[in-house]
């Protein structure tokens, strides 16, 4: 094929947060009904305390009909036409366009501030929703079920089943925790295994982190300030607790028991990859001062870096240039490109530029791979299926500065 197979690991789709409702169990929706103008009065004092009211105003003005594609369906092929993408993975939206799940859930998902029964019934909400939304376009939306695990193990088991029958394809987890055992625990075993025996890929999405440390109350009080810095001590930290999941199963073993496990983390950058290897291979096999504090790693089949190289997809959104150029050391078979729609910062509508700012010079097998090809083996895709997409939209060989051999 002359074309590229694009697929990106990154987007957002979720609806307005009133349209939640319909799809709120009947029995939560009074409690819907109170929660909602707290919710949207918190989303907008935070909008505003951020700093990105404008921002976000400014890039609706002229994009409303394309934005839609947050919830429509047709507005969402469309963009995906014009942006050369054959398929995408849909991650819950949030502030964009006041379009979060009820009940804190999302890619959230904190426990702080909510209950069990309503988390629950928040991710259900927004799984009916991206379920209806999958069946638009199966073979071009890969649907993640939001599962707040920690909560009920039993539970979340129950509700990947169900995810996994009704045509969704990963699972979305909180990156915290709060004061539930983190994910090295063996609590967790049975959903591991489900995960691994229904092929459903755990997902990680960048965002989350103590944002109290950073900017003090959350959501923030009338008249409250921007303490200085905050952004720049947030936009530092945040990657670590996108990461930090994955360092406790990886130390805790969960691979070694379930080595067909797959597990991704998505809008972090892949920037950090090569630091966080590097200090996996010193702690397992380097450093002396470790070994004091006892036997950490006699549990583990083999190196932590191994088992990252062999498990692990990073979700590279908007992958900038400098991680193109660093594609060696955070491993060409780890990248997965992904366009972050519909927010700001995000790709689109200049996606196919972007394309070619970032992966201009670099071999077209490497760009085959990282633009769609390591989506195709991660998510078990149907290439062939998605191959006359590809043919019609996909950028063209050698349109991206590429090296043609």
């Amino acid at each position: 094929m002359d074309r590229y197979l694009v697929i990106s690991s990154d987007g957002h789709a979720g609806l307005h947060a009133s349209d939640y409702r319909p799809y709120v169990e009947e029995k939560y929706r009074d409690a819907f009904d109170a929660a909602l103008p707290v919710q949207i009065a918190a989303t907008k004092r935070m909008s505003d305390y951020f700093l990105i009211t404008e921002i976000n105003e400014e890039w609706r003005r002229g994009n409303e009909v394309e934005l839609a594609g947050a919830w429509d369906p047709e507005a969402r092929d469309q963009m995906l036409d014009n942006d050369g993408i054959v398929a995408e993975v849909l991650f819950p939206d949030g502030v964009t366009e006041m379009n979060a799940p009820p009940f804190g859930a999302g890619f959230n998902m904190r426990p702080e501030g909510t209950t069990a029964e309503l988390m629950w019934a928040g991710c259900d909400a927004h799984n009916r929703f991206i379920t209806e939304f999958v069946q638009t376009a199966p073979e071009r939306r890969i649907g993640l079920a939001c599962i707040p695990v920690y909560w009920d193990v039993d539970l979340a088991v129950e509700k990947t089943k169900e995810a996994r029958k009704n045509g969704l394809q990963g699972v979305l987890l909180p990156p915290m925790w709060g004061d539930f055992p983190g994910y090295n625990h063996g609590k967790y075993d049975p959903f591991w295994a489900t995960c691994q025996d229904l092929e459903m890929p755990v997902h990680f999405h960048s965002g989350p982190a103590p944002m109290e440390q950073f900017f003090g109350p959350i959501p923030p009080q009338e008249g409250d300030e921007m303490p200085h810095g905050a952004v720049g001590a947030y936009l530092m930290e945040v990657h670590v607790w996108l990461t930090r999941p994955i360092n406790f199963m990886i130390w805790g073993g969960v691979f070694t028991r379930f080595p067909k496990l797959k597990i991704t983390a998505a809008e972090g950058t892949s920037a950090w990859v090569p630091d966080f290897l590097d200090r996996l291979e010193f702690h397992y096999k380097e450093s002396r001062e470790s070994q004091k504090l006892g036997d950490f790693r006699g549990h583990l089949a083999e190196s932590p870096a191994d088992t990252f190289r062999k498990n692990f997809m990073v979700g590279a959104s908007c992958m900038s240039r400098k991680e193109a150029e660093m594609r060696h050391e955070i491993g060409v078979r780890n990248i997965m490109w992904g366009s972050d729609f519909p927010h700001p910062e995000g790709s689109w509508p200049v996606t196919r530029q972007h394309q070619v700012d970032t992966f201009r010079g670099i071999p077209e097998d490497e760009v085959e791979a990282m633009l769609g090809g390591n989506a195709v083996e991660f998510y078990g895709l149907d290439a062939e299926k998605l191959a006359p997409i590809a043919a019609r939209i996909g950028p063209e060989r050698g349109s991206l500065g590429e090296i043609v051999k």
